[in-house]
């Protein structure tokens, strides 16, 4: 019942932006924190960026001030804006939904997309 599905993603140049949207059914979104996590090949999963049910947010500080995460409720979407994109941030990028409590550890969300692909050359 529940779906995240990513989209958004793509190949883009070193300085440019993207954004990233997370379209979700079968879930009471408004009740969900929701969550970005980038995967690059050979590395471990890590937290980008999530926001609350009641709206605040969190950043890993290494895309903290590049990028925005948003969510529109009425939509059931939540959104990544990424701006100043560097070449590290190369990686498949997931959503993820928990109930309420934003938190920063993969194990603790219920619910994941599939991932989208965003390539940044130099």
């Amino acid at each position: 019942q529940v779906q995240l599905v990513e989209s958004g993603g793509g190949l883009v140049e070193a300085g440019g932006s993207l954004r990233l949207a997370c379209a979700a059914s079968g879930l009471t979104f408004s009740t969900y924190a929701m969550g970005w996590f980038r995967q690059a090949p050979g590395k471990d999963r890590e937290f980008v960026a999530g926001i609350n049910w009641r709206g605040g947010t969190d950043y890993a500080d290494s895309v903290k001030g590049r990028f925005t995460v948003s969510r529109d409720n009425a939509k059931s979407t939540a959104y990544l804006q990424m701006n100043s994109l560097k070449p590290e941030d190369t990686a498949v990028y997931f959503c993820a939904a928990r109930p309420t409590v934003l938190l920063t550890t993969p194990s603790h969300f219920n619910y994941w997309g599939q991932g989208t692909q965003v390539t940044v050359s130099s």
